[in-house]
């Protein structure tokens, strides 16, 4: 027989063994949508995300793993007319998020504020939505009518290909990378960030890399005028800026001024923007010679 005691210590051990996930409501739009239901407690936006802070926290405090997901009313509206659920109950709710859990936006809850949670997880639903469209983009791309090669798999290796040298040409330095392209009514946009020591590989996040390769993959295949842009810091020293434009499967390098004035303008109005203070405007760089 197990004391009561005993069992109670039991069950807490197992309560750590246990994943949590909590479905978020990130912005006011997504918050006022779920207020249509009446088992919806909340009515302040601002309240809702401070009690789901002291949930966090109180989660965190029995120790177990916690996963916060982004909750989309849209798509929870389409899950409980595809499955039959009434979307007006809790437990609904519930199974959503353990949906989500597996196959939505999320970001692991370690204790940051809310300041910094939200905007995380906003970030990474965006890149999440690009990367889906990007690698639609590719598999609908189909096969070249001449030679049969699947032109969406080409055009990510060769856009592999392209990154890899942009970075054995940048050198040393924390490198942050942007890959614009337009597609169909959209324009994707990747960001990319990487160190590179003196010696050995540049060290980047693998999921990061696959989206920034996916999306210049798009403008390979789709022969879209697109195009990237490199800052590189360094201790001590100034920034520098480099930029290239995507045409015809390759990256070829601006010049100086034209850096300039990429930056320097505002892409809604067309109007000068001041020099940003610290920074080289410089051409983009020759890369290696393919193999």
């Amino acid at each position: 027989m197990t004391r009561p005691g005993t069992t109670t210590s039991l069950r807490r051990a197992l309560r750590r063994e246990v994943p949590s996930t909590v479905g978020l409501l990130a912005d006011e739009d997504d918050f006022t949508a779920m207020r249509r239901y009446d088992t919806f407690a909340f009515d302040d936006h601002s309240a809702y995300l401070r009690q789901i802070e002291g949930l966090l926290k109180a989660l965190a405090a029995q120790g177990g793993h916690t996963t916060v997901a982004l909750f989309d009313p849209e798509e929870y509206a389409q899950y409980c007319e595809d499955t039959g659920l009434d979307p007006d109950r809790p437990a609904s709710r519930s199974r959503f998020t353990a949906e989500l859990a597996a196959t939505g936006a999320r970001v692991p809850y370690t204790g940051q504020p809310m300041t910094t949670l939200v905007p995380t997880l906003i970030d990474t639903a965006v890149r999440r939505a690009t990367w889906e469209y990007a690698t639609t983009l590719l598999t609908d791309t189909g096969d070249c009518a001449d030679c049969g090669q699947d032109i969406g798999r080409a055009a990510f290796d060769r856009a592999s290909h392209l990154l890899m040298r942009l970075l054995e040409a940048a050198g040393p330095g924390t490198h942050h990378l942007v890959c614009s392209v337009p597609a169909d009514d959209e324009q994707l946009l990747a960001i990319l960030h990487t160190l590179q020591d003196t010696e050995g590989p540049a060290r980047l996040d693998s999921s990061e890399a696959a989206e920034f390769v996916a999306v210049l993959a798009v403008g390979i295949a789709h022969e879209s005028p697109g195009g990237v842009v490199l800052r590189t810091t360094n201790p001590g020293a100034r920034d520098r800026l480099h930029g290239w434009r995507l045409t015809q499967g390759t990256l070829h390098p601006l010049t100086e001024a034209e850096v300039f004035s990429a930056y320097c303008t505002d892409a809604r109005t067309g109007e000068p923007l001041s020099p940003e203070p610290g920074v080289d405007y410089r051409a983009g760089f020759p890369l290696a010679p393919e193999e």
